[in-house]
């Protein structure tokens, strides 16, 4: 790997130190980036910053979101458009499609750890915080589901006089355990892999506040031989830890639908197929949220196009393996000869006389054609291209759910059973209050914590300044 492309420029520890750590600690570095336009002009000239302006947006859905779970608390989940026979509807569409946002945090971090590939360093820290905040959307949908949140403990396995457990059967018993776990995981890997950082804000924070609650955070973290190897062992620990959480929670997510009897959902491609499409839409928001951010703060340096174009790489790769499922997904309904499977194909292809068709459309579209451009390589290093791209594939990722689950519960073996879901005003306000409150948190975690690793940032220096100096030492000898 010619590590020369992932930093750019003349840096020593210091610069790092600071072009990182002062986006914490000095506050006019989220006012440099002007908004332009109109709405720059209608906001107040010392907040005209995309850091005010999304994390106002944000605020704003997260009191839409807010207004959405109290109706529905205090209503129940009538207000949302599940029905007979779609018992389920944007809960559980919302709730894989944020799961699957998820993923790309720990891939990026375990994944690539374990595999000691060193262009993680640019962005594990912001797609891991992006992992939290996309888990805790999605831990909402099924607790809000349940229609009573303030007893979702009878979800765990704890002693009770009626002797009453879960129904462990259950797939969603099993997202219980499996989600809960991948969050817990998650947030260790997270800051421990902060720890290090901590202390770096902590000696160079002004304020005496800065200092105390950093120090507070780095607990006690010195730099020393021993608590290097400490930190090192607890990463690789974790990382062990982390990296079969990754393949196993989408896994379980799919057996809500796979263990079932419904057309279109027992198959067994579905574990490998959603585990591909968490990748695939992980690293679209990854990219979505990197190209801005690295922007506004002038983070090009750490963030190269060599970044870019190997995320988007891992883009298209995984996008080719979720074009193999649309496709199986064509082939086993032939070839069963099932007559159930072949009429829910004909119900999502037929553009004239399937109510559902737009949605499979839509997502082939999104997930498979506008992808294919990452085959050239002038797209991938363009960054306009790439960001938009990116946004088709979170587009069609959250169709893909829509075409799982409406269609094949309305097109059941039964008469009876047919019908149509429609979403409600609730449900949309609902989906698009997680989006805020996950604009919200991925902001104040801009704000408070650093966006990039440092120390593994001076890691990589160091290494890359090792080599240029071997490099000029055996081009001198060979010019004797």
């Amino acid at each position: 790997m010619n590590k020369e492309r992932l930093i750019t420029g003349d840096w020593d520890y210091s610069s790092i130190d600071g072009q990182i750590g002062d986006v914490v600690l000095d506050a006019n570095r989220h006012t440099e980036a002007k908004v332009p336009g109109l709405l720059g002009k209608l906001m107040p000239a010392n907040m005209r910053s995309p850091w005010f302006l999304i994390i106002g947006i944000g605020f704003v859905f997260v009191n839409v979101l807010l207004l959405s779970i109290t109706i529905l608390v205090l209503t129940g989940i009538g207000v949302w458009g599940n029905n007979q026979p779609s018992g389920w509807g944007f809960d559980i569409i919302n709730f894989v499609w944020w799961i699957g946002i998820g993923h790309a945090g720990t891939l990026i971090s375990a994944i690539l750890l374990l595999l000691r590939q060193q262009w993680r360093n640019s962005i594990n820290r912001f797609a891991e915080a992006m992992t939290i905040f996309a888990v805790m959307c999605a831990g909402m949908y099924p607790l809000l589901h349940t229609g009573r949140p303030w007893v979702a403990y009878w979800l765990f396995p704890y002693p009770n006089v009626l002797a009453l457990w879960p129904q462990f059967r259950s797939p969603l018993v099993w997202d219980v355990f499996a989600v809960s776990t991948y969050m817990t995981v998650s947030i260790l890997f997270w800051y421990v892999g902060l720890i290090p950082d901590f202390a770096t804000l902590r000696d160079r924070a002004k304020s005496k506040v800065g200092r105390v609650l950093f120090g507070m955070a780095a607990l006690g973290w010195t730099g020393s031989a021993k608590h290097w190897f400490r930190y090192n062992h607890a990463s690789i620990m974790l990382a062990g830890l982390s990296a079969p959480l990754v393949l196993s929670v989408h896994s379980i997510v799919s057996f809500d639908f796979a263990m079932s009897i419904v057309p279109g959902w027992n198959v067994t491609i579905f574990p490998p197929y959603f585990v591909a499409g968490a990748v695939f839409a992980g690293f679209a928001m990854v990219i979505i949220l990197a190209i801005p951010v690295r922007k506004w703060y002038r983070l090009e340096a750490f963030i190269t196009m060599k970044h870019f174009d190997w995320m988007a790489k891992v883009m298209l790769a995984t996008g080719l393996i979720v074009a193999y499922g649309y496709g199986m997904e064509v082939f086993y309904a032939w070839y069963s000869g099932v007559p159930y499977e072949t009429a829910l194909l004909f119900n999502r292809t037929n553009l004239f006389e399937s109510p559902y068709s737009w949605a499979f459309w839509s997502l082939i579209l999104f997930n498979v054609v506008f992808p294919a451009f990452l085959w050239f390589p002038k797209v991938r290093q363009n960054l306009t291209a790439l960001f938009w791209i990116s946004m088709s594939v979170s587009i069609g990722m959250w169709f893909e759910r829509y075409v799982i689950i409406p269609l094949s519960l309305t097109r059941d073996y039964l008469p009876s059973s047919f019908g149509y879901y429609t979403p409600t005003i609730v449900d949309f306000a609902m989906f698009f209050g997680t989006i805020g409150f996950f604009l919200f948190m991925m902001f104040l975690f801009i704000r408070f914590l650093p966006m990039i690793n440092i120390f593994e940032m001076k890691e990589l220096w160091h290494h890359m300044s090792h080599e240029k100096a071997h490099a000029h030492e055996a081009a001198a000898q060979e010019a004797h």
